[in-house]
């Protein structure tokens, strides 16, 4: 088997550019729908100034239904299952330091913001094997 060599120097080279975000007064199956129609596994849930406040995943929406037993027409807001918190990595990070902070943090997505904050891209695992070669 050949050694494989990751093409990436920084976070910005693994990165998918232009996540996208829902707000937080959507619901549950507005968020279902939108990840869904989109091929999505995350977004960040953005408060009325545009500050990311949390992350939901296909997971927590997978998670509520199973506890809660849902339906399509679920008006949960959203921020009632999202996790509350946004793991981040600066644009510039070297693309080794993201790949231990995925292993560390134990999440499937980081997102990477530039110098002044904003949430510029997504990291996810297979963005990472993309740049294996």
């Amino acid at each position: 088997m050949p050694n494989l060599t990751l093409h990436a120097n920084t976070a910005a080279d693994l990165m998918t550019p232009g996540p996208v975000s829902l707000a937080a007064s959507v619901t549950v199956a507005e968020a279902a729908a939108f990840l869904t129609e989109r091929g999505f596994g995350a977004a960040t849930v953005i408060n009325a100034g545009g500050r990311p406040v949390g992350v939901v995943t296909k997971t927590d929406i997978v998670n509520h239904a199973r506890h809660h037993g849902t339906s399509p027409a679920d008006t949960t807001p959203v921020t009632q299952i999202m996790t509350p918190a946004v793991f981040t990595v600066r644009v510039e990070m070297s693309a080794a330091s993201v790949i231990e902070q995925l292993l560390e943090v134990g999440v499937h997505h980081l997102f990477v913001i530039d110098p002044s904050g904003i949430v510029v891209g997504i990291i996810s695992p297979i963005d990472v094997l993309r740049k294996l070669k």
